[in-house]
């Protein structure tokens, strides 16, 4: 564990600059003693953070929920543990808009308007859109702050409560299922296939760093995609290589993937 691996994760200044950040919050927690976090984190900026800290004992991730897509690297002393992380003292606060059930903001118009607010996107986690509320997960720093000023999502009027953090309500995502079969399962192949593009624009989207396999940046077209992978393409969206399947009579590989609407 060194600070200096950080030149060696990555040589995008602004990389560096979050995981420094990083590497001192987690730093102070530990010479203190204490339990520290970060903000929040993309799946991307979370990978290179667990790889800075290696094995460190005490090192969580923690987004809410577990398939909290936006989460904090937080390390826990020994003396606490894990329901630490959901107490009222938590690094985060979970908060339930209440609105009209006439209305129907989007998770854009939500994070638009927190944005709008003057808050920054590093103290948001995830935004859980249902019918007539919409649980979201913010800084225990910044919650006071949203909780006075934050009263609408567009033209829709909000009523805001903070809840436990164990009574989140996740909506099921809206997913299209897409049957298909492919000549292999390269990052090119699956992409064309779940955004029903051509293969060449799915490798101009990789060669042009638009594309990434479970938050991973991926520009390699060849990229070989395991069952269960979770591929985005900004300005596309996100789909999953759901299942895999055996080989057709004609050679091709069966497969089923999840486009999320």
């Amino acid at each position: 564990m060194d600070r200096s691996n950080i030149e060696k994760i990555t040589s995008d200044p602004q990389d560096r600059l979050l995981l420094a950040k990083v590497w001192d919050k987690i730093q102070s927690g530990i010479r203190k003693n204490i339990l520290s976090n970060t903000c929040f984190l993309s799946p991307r900026e979370m990978e290179m953070a667990r790889y800075l800290f290696g094995d460190l004992d005490g090192l969580h991730s923690f987004g809410g929920y577990g398939e909290a897509e936006r989460k904090m690297l937080v390390y826990l002393p020994e003396y606490l543990d894990e329901t630490a992380l959901e107490s009222e003292d938590g690094p985060l606060v979970c908060l339930r808009a209440e609105f009209y059930q006439g209305d129907s903001p989007s998770h854009r118009d939500f994070l638009g308007a927190l944005m709008g607010a003057g808050i920054g996107r590093e103290t948001i986690g995830d935004i859980c859109v249902g019918k007539g509320s919409c649980d979201f997960f913010v800084t225990s720093e910044i919650a006071p702050y949203i909780e006075q000023n934050f009263l609408s999502a567009g033209r829709t009027h909000l009523r805001l409560s903070r809840i436990p953090v164990s009574e989140v309500q996740v909506p099921e995502p809206e997913v299209k299922i897409i049957k298909d079969t492919v000549a292999s399962l390269r990052l090119d192949s699956v992409i064309s296939s779940g955004f029903r593009i051509g293969r060449s624009l799915a490798a101009q989207y990789i060669a042009a760093g638009k594309a990434a396999i479970d938050g991973l940046p991926c520009e390699k077209p060849d990229k070989a995609v395991s069952q269960g992978a979770k591929l985005s393409v900004r300005g596309l969206g996100k789909i999953k290589l759901e299942t895999v399947n055996g080989q057709t009579k004609k050679g091709r590989i069966s497969i089923v993937i999840h486009r999320y609407m």
